[in-house]
This record gives structure tokens, sequence and C-alpha cells, in this order.
């Protein structure tokens, strides 16, 4: 009786995980698997790939010549792996300019200050402003400051960094928090361990009911400094200058291809990272060692004459650091989201794979885990719950199950958003990895018997 309502559940569900008498994955896949992987810890080509990207193209702001540039090479690049239905999916997307900028502290003696404007900022005066400084290192300190002592002055956020998600809301939202009781600007201290005076970007909000005022993330080093002279009574001041602004939205567009499935090319599984990056550095780790890593996935199984039953297919996705547009995009584009089987996003660098985060049913979770197995040889077995990313959010959010490629993660905050985010950062070894685990994940998803069915809010919005 219990099986028999198993198998009825199961019949009814839209999109079942697996048949009752689905083989083993990891029996079904292994040889498979291994050819896979053989040929990524051989490759030199997706290396080579993104080394062009680095050196030859460089960073790709949105709106810049520079992603323009990149998203026609990835649409040639796509073309010369022999994919199919290679396409630009059109989009307007947000042209901020950085401009020309500085900082450096005046009084208690006259230093120069490590700092990147952050993302969407407005501009100061002509001139630039030059004010005392004020130090909070929680939002519950600028409350405790309140209106009379913050007035006309630069807030400088000295918040501790316990991790990106946590500290990111500084760099996010604390503009907006300081405007509330009168600052002229704002100072963030940069969202990543402490480096070698290394200020790191990245985007902001601002509040549309507040004043805008001009915000930039400083080093961690210069961030302590200036909390230490306060803490010690010195009066502080800092000389800001900025002229970033806003231009008219460009056109642009994600850039996809396809492996056809032999079966089902109607059902699609998609694996893809953000083509676009910050303007510092070249986006190597964040996220051109993704971008190739799939794309050369999708590579190798043309060249061993893989096709699997559904269509595998590649997304370069726009605009990802300050808008998210790319991801809306694609979602008008799919339509029809039944038969969206799978949304795989890497964005969290190319260091030594781990496994996959995945926001699925208990049942699917097994079928992940049996995949897991088959990339053993890669140390990327492991499968948590909770998967996703900003790019494949709207995807998630229809209900398609949503998986993030997950690394060691060990140096990739050092490098995000900043002038160091280099091709030199990028392990060869541990890319070929990478792009062994995307191989052998996307190709069994699409050939599988099964689906994977989406766990109720299994999405999360990823790394920006």
């Amino acid at each position: 009786m219990i099986f028999r309502t198993l198998f009825l559940c199961l019949a009814m569900s839209a999109a079942p995980a697996f048949a009752a008498d689905t083989p083993n994955l990891t029996d079904q896949y292994r040889a498979t698997a291994d050819k896979l992987i053989d040929a990524a810890l051989a490759d030199t080509e997706g290396y080579n790939r993104l080394a062009f990207l680095c050196y030859r193209i460089g960073n790709r702001l949105s709106g810049s010549v520079a992603l323009e540039k990149a998203v026609a090479w990835s649409a040639e690049q796509m073309r010369a792996a022999g994919l199919s239905n290679v396409r630009i999916v059109s989009t307007k997307v947000p042209h901020w300019v950085r401009g020309a900028e500085s900082a450096r502290m005046v009084a208690p003696l006259e230093k120069p200050l490590h700092m990147l404007g952050l993302g969407m900022s407005i501009a100061t005066p002509p001139g630039g402003i030059t004010a005392d400084v004020v130090v909070a290192n929680t939002f519950d300190d600028l409350a405790r400051l309140g209106r009379q002592n913050i007035q006309g002055k630069i807030v400088v956020y000295n918040e501790e960094y316990t991790g990106y998600g946590g500290t990111r809301v500084y760099r996010a939202t604390g503009a907006s928090r300081a405007a509330a009781y009168g600052a002229v600007a704002a100072l963030v201290r940069s969202a990543a361990p402490l480096t070698s005076q290394t200020p790191h970007t990245g985007e902001m909000n601002y509040d549309e009911t507040l004043p805008k005022i001009p915000a930039a993330a400083i080093s961690a080093e210069d961030a302590l400094m200036i909390a230490r002279l306060v803490a010690d009574g010195v009066p502080v001041k800092v000389h800001l200058e900025m002229s970033a602004h806003q231009e008219p939205d460009a056109d642009s567009g994600d850039v996809i291809g396809e492996i056809p499935g032999r079966e089902h090319p109607e059902e699609v599984v998609v694996i893809g990272g953000h083509l676009d990056s910050w303007d510092v550095g070249q986006g190597a780790q964040d996220d051109g060692g993704s971008i190739m890593a799939c794309l050369q996935a999708l590579a190798l199984m043309k060249k061993l004459g893989l096709q699997p039953r559904r269509t595998l297919r590649v997304a370069f996705w726009v605009n990802e650091e300050n808008g998210g547009r790319g991801g809306l995009a694609y979602r008008e584009f799919v339509r029809d989201i039944k038969n969206q089987v799978a949304a795989i996003e890497m964005d969290g660098g190319a260091e030594a794979p781990r496994g996959y985060g995945a926001g699925v049913d208990a049942n699917s979770m097994e079928l992940l885990k049996q995949i897991g197995k088959l990339l053993e040889r890669v140390g990327a077995s492991e499968i948590t719950n909770g998967g996703g990313g900003s790019d494949i959010a709207p995807l998630l959010r229809d209900g398609v199950p949503g998986l993030s490629e997950r690394t060691v993660g060990t140096r990739y905050f050092e490098w995000h958003h900043t002038e160091a985010d280099t091709l030199d950062k990028v392990n060869p070894e541990d890319f070929r990895k990478n792009m062994a685990s995307l191989a052998v994940m996307g190709y069994v998803l699409a050939d599988m018997p099964g689906r994977l069915v989406a766990a109720p809010g299994g999405g999360r919005r990823g790394v920006q």
C-alpha cells in the first residue's frame, strides 16, 4: 500500500525526479564521466580562451565598448566550438562611468587613501568634498551617533569582515543610511579580508526617498587607521573627488549556444556565468574563469561526439554586476518554463572545485549525490542544500531546479572586484577540474531518464 501511494505521487508529479526502476546514475554514467574528466584534465584550449578574454579584451563593465567586444567574440567562440543555435539575446544595460576619482586624508596628516568608487555612485561636486570624518563600525553605531554628530561629515564604515554576505550590506546601503543623518559622503571598508591596501568596488543602491551622496570603498588598512585615530580623539579630515556619472542605457545581450538534445531538444539544461565584470582588473575569477569553463565543457562533448537526450545550453549572461538585466532577459527568452529542466550557475571563482549547492527536493538530492560520486576524481563530490545565483534567480523563482557550482573559495574575496582579479590568479589545473565538474554534471542532468524537482524556495540570489 505504501509503495502504491508513493508510485501514484510520483506519477502525478509534473516533473518526476526518477522512476522506481531508474539505474544508479553512478554506475550508468561512470564510463562517460571518466571520458569527460580525462579530456578536461588534458585540455589547454579552454585556458587559452580565458587568456584571450583577460589579456586581449580585459574588464567588461556594462555599457562599455569592451563588453560589446566580448559579446561578439563570445559568439564567435561558441560557433568555433561547434555549438548550434548560437545567438545574442538582446537587452538594455545600465551605463555607469567611473571617471576620475581620488581620496586623501588632509588631517592630521597628508596621505593618499586607497579608494575605488562604488558602482552606481553619484559624483562629488566639482572640486570635491573636504569634511571631517565620523566612524561607525555598525549601523547601530551610526544610529547612536545621530544627526548631531554626522551632519555635514563623511561617514567611514569600519565594519568587521565576518564573511561576504553579511558585510556587503554596508557597501550596498551604507550611503543612504548615512545620508539619512545628514552625511555628505560615505567611505566603506572594503568587503573583504584584510589585504595589501587593495580597495574593492561593487554595486551600491540608493534609497530614492533620501538625498544621494557619493560613496567609495577604501582599503581595510586605511579604514582601520582612520578608526584608530578617531577612537584616540584625533580629528580626521578627508578630501574626496569623484566624477562618476550615469549615461543612457546601452545595447547589449546574453550570448548562448547549444548542443541540441537527441530525443527531447525542447527540454533544456543551462549552465553559465556572467560575461560582464567591474571596470578594474580583468574579470578573470569574477567571472571569466566560470564562463570559459562552461563553454569548454560543451566543447569537449562536441569533440567526444556526446549528445545528451535533452538540449544542453551554455549562457554568458550580461549585467550581473550592476543591474541583473541579463538574467531577466534570459527568463523572458525561454518563455515556456516547464521545459527548463535545470539551471547551473558558476559565480564563485575558479579555485579548486568542491561540489554543488542545490535547491531541490529530497529525492533529487539523492540523484545529485549519485552524480557527485562521479566527480570524486576532481574533488567536486560534495552536494549540499541551497543552490542558485543572481542570473538564474528569475528561473528559480518560477520553479526551475537550480544548482551553484562551488569551489574552495580560499582567496576569492581577496581578488573580488579589484585590480588584482587577473589571469595569473586562475590556476590552470583548478580551472580544468572545474571544467570537468561542469561537463559531467551538465551532461548527466541533460541525459538521465528523470528530472530534478525544485525545493520550495530553492534559489538564492548569489554573489555580487
